[in-house]
């Protein structure tokens, strides 16, 4: 085909699950290739704890697969807020400042993440301006959707 490197190139599996997030969904397969080449894979077993209550937050996760629980430390006890699978990503707010976290996390299965760092993130923002504002946007978006949530008393559906 004459014009065949016009072409938008086929995404691989790994590429698609980032893709299906609704933090990268905007991004072109060029700019899903950069973003992945910033993201650390970490796997986690079942019942392991991704992060505790309190840590300093320096990362997002986005769960390739397997599922976490996301709990918070009450006077009775352990609250569950959320349970999330492939696709949902937690932590966000860890890339915008380094506040405690404010919930755990912990694997339900045997879990694969990808881990966006804050400071790969910033760095993305300096080099790149159009993925760092694409993906500031969704992150906005996403924490202004869980606020409503949260003030309508509706139930949180993803991230933490």
């Amino acid at each position: 085909m004459l014009f065949g490197f016009l072409k938008s190139p086929e995404l691989s599996p790994r590429l698609q699950r980032l893709k299906a997030s609704s933090l990268f969904s905007t991004l072109t397969p060029l700019e899903l290739k950069i973003v992945d080449d910033l993201l650390h894979e970490r796997r986690y077993l079942a019942d392991e704890i991704i992060f505790d209550e309190g840590e300093e937050g320096q990362a997002l996760y986005l769960i390739m697969s397997g599922r976490v629980i996301i709990s918070r430390l009450r006077p009775q006890g352990r609250e569950v807020v959320a349970e999330m699978g492939p696709g949902a990503f937690f932590g966000d707010l860890a890339l915008l400042d380094n506040s405690p976290r404010n919930a755990q996390t912990r694997a339900l299965d045997n879990c694969e993440l990808a881990v966006f760092f804050r400071a790969d993130f910033m760095g993305l923002m300096e080099t790149d301006a159009v993925i760092g504002y694409k993906i500031s946007l969704a992150l906005a978006r996403h924490i202004g959707t869980r606020l409503r949530e949260w003030m309508s008393g509706k139930p949180q559906n993803e991230a933490i």
